[in-house]
């Protein structure tokens, strides 16, 4: 008997409760072609959620942008089919980047709404804080549309606290001290 291949560092098969496998893996550039054709899967207030504002399509150049992080600063994982890069369809993506002359990061997530609400964003959350542990920063923190409840309960979930809301943006900034016990 054969032992089971070995994957690469932050690499992992995750099965969805609904019996889906997907690949999180960190993000190649391949996955420039089957993120743009993902974006027109999603909905206004998906896109919203994540940008932060409306955005009709994805271009090239920010296609390219999010699928060649600086490895010295942003870490970035995509949930995908377990195909090939540049084959697979990514149904998730999540990034962190260092914010310039601080201890802290930056999150975003995004979860298709396919297969949202089966604990992949809570996965890929805590991917994120272990990365930035790794770094030994001491804060993991977004900015969450007021209106993003399930996003806003899932960081609650996880520890995160409100810092900043009701100034008139419409978004709730949510920290995660990093120093803290998981």
């Amino acid at each position: 008997m054969t032992a089971p291949k070995r994957l690469p560092p932050w690499h992992e098969h995750f099965r969805l409760p609904s019996g889906r496998e997907l690949l999180i893996r960190p993000i190649r550039p391949e996955d420039a072609g089957p993120i743009q054709g993902a974006f027109g899967l999603l909905g206004p207030e998906e896109i919203r959620h994540r940008f932060l504002y409306a955005l009709k399509e994805l271009s090239p150049e920010m296609a390219q942008r999010l699928t060649h992080p600086d490895p010295n600063t942003e870490f970035a994982l995509v949930a995908a089919e377990p195909l090939p890069a540049g084959e697979a369809l990514v149904g998730a993506g999540a990034r962190a980047a260092l914010v310039p002359r601080t201890r802290d990061a930056e999150f975003a997530i995004l979860v298709s709404h396919f297969i949202a609400g089966q604990g992949l964003g809570r996965h890929l959350m805590r991917k994120l804080a272990k990365w930035a542990r790794s770094k030994k920063l001491d804060r993991l923190y977004g900015d969450v549309r007021d209106t993003n409840l399930p996003m806003l309960a899932l960081a609650q979930s996880l520890g995160f606290k409100r810092v900043r809301e009701g100034d008139g943006s419409g978004l709730v900034r949510v920290v995660l001290d990093l120093n803290e016990e998981p």
